[in-house]
């Protein structure tokens, strides 16, 4: 079994997960979509304290871009009109509420099929009889629609609630988020207030991507999709121990290990050692195994590079928790922090925030990691907060008084 060192480990991981290339001098649609391709999934969150977070891993890894392509390629042409032609992604669970290829959207049919959902389903019908049925044709007939919109098209029309039905605005955004969650109905992308917009997934998937969808005759089955899940995470790892691969799209039980199995007997998977880790840890055989990373990058507090938190901890030695829901006088780094990462380390975290009405990229508090030589990472992170304002439309950024 070979083995690596873990200085190795960190510049495979880093060039699996696109850090260490030059970045674009105009990025476009091609060098987004590129992104998305080596990622494969582009976790989403609703804090919007520095930008909505899905925007910053393309950041990270291109450097300034023009954020209405991004939208395009989860939206497609026309939000409004289910329109397919540009869409390259569309939302579900996947690492949480997530951005995907849409051609992963059947691998995770499995999952839409689940006996909990299903159950849930049955639950709501069950207190809201007909109700569930009733969303589900709206959307077919009259989506993309919030759920708001969804609400007004029902029977007896708008209102915060009907006694006739028993139904309130809840169980309308419930029994929405259960078909999202079966994969009857999907995302056509989001209002500029973040709002899921509901869609059949007719008018926003493909034919050649519904025809594996669950249910049809070409839908995968849940060890196939297994293992092209965990070939899909080993390819945006480059290396990473069965926690880390199961991770990335949370896949969990027992055929994780039949799936890694499978891909190891195809040549798809090589087990190593990397020294300092204490798990048995898979190697992409395909992945770029760099001499050295350079580079500096702002990390989303929800970037895959850092999501598993064993994996970080044993490649750079870095704790990284995340601090959000954390009352204020209990946090240790602050409110939205972002890792930063210089060449191939980790050297601190940045609590961001963007003041849009001063028109300022502030910097709450820094913090570097015990050994890190400030004076030579300090003027790397200054250049990436300019160019980070520069890129929000900001005019200057506000570091902390010493």
């Amino acid at each position: 079994m070979r083995t690596l060192s873990q200085a190795q480990a960190r510049r495979i991981a880093l060039a699996a997960q696109g850090f260490g290339r030059e970045r674009p001098a105009d990025p476009g649609t091609r060098a987004l979509t590129g992104v998305l391709d080596r990622l494969a999934v582009i976790q989403i969150d609703s804090v919007n304290v520095l930008t909505r977070s899905h925007y910053l891993p393309f950041f990270s890894r291109l450097g300034p871009y023009d954020t209405a392509l991004l939208d395009r390629l989860r939206d497609g042409s026309g939000v409004r009109g289910g329109a397919r032609a540009g869409r390259r992604m569309v939302e579900y669970w996947a690492h949480e509420a997530s951005l995907i290829p849409i051609q992963t959207w059947p691998l995770l049919g499995f999952r839409m099929q689940r006996p909990r959902v299903l159950a849930w389903r049955a639950d709501l019908e069950q207190q809201h009889a007909g109700l569930v049925s009733a969303v589900a044709e709206v959307v077919a007939q009259h989506g993309p629609l919030t759920a708001r919109e969804v609400e007004v098209h029902l029977p007896h029309g708008a209102g915060r609630g009907n006694a006739d039905w028993g139904w309130n605005w809840s169980a309308v955004k419930t029994s929405l988020e259960c078909l999202f969650e079966s994969g009857e109905v999907t995302s056509a992308g989001r209002t500029a207030q973040f709002e899921r917009l509901y869609a059949a997934p007719a008018r926003v998937l493909p034919e050649e991507v519904l025809r594996h969808a669950p249910g049809r005759p070409g839908a995968p089955g849940e060890l196939e999709s297994v293992v092209d899940l965990l070939r899909i995470s080993l390819r945006a790892h480059g290396l990473g121990s069965a926690r880390c691969l199961a991770d990335y799209f949370r896949v969990r039980g027992p055929l994780v290990e039949r799936g890694l199995e499978r891909l190891e007997a195809t040549g798809e998977a090589e087990r190593v050692r990397v020294r300092g880790w204490d798990r048995p840890v898979w190697l992409d055989p395909e992945a770029r195994r760099p001499r050295r990373v350079e580079g500096a990058a702002l990390l989303s507090p929800f970037d895959s590079l850092v999501w598993q938190r064993e994996r970080v901890e044993q490649l750079w030695d870095f704790r990284y928790r995340l601090e959000i829901y954390v009352p204020a006088p209990k946090r240790t780094y602050g409110y939205y922090v972002l890792p930063f990462l210089v060449d191939e380390q980790l050297v601190g975290r940045v609590d961001l925030k963007a003041d849009r009405e001063a028109g300022t990229l502030v910097a709450r508090a820094i913090h570097w990691e015990d050994g890190v030589e400030v004076a030579g990472v300090a003027p790397r992170l200054l250049a990436e907060l300019e160019e980070m304002a520069g890129w929000l439309g900001l005019r200057r950024v506000d570091l902390p008084v010493a």
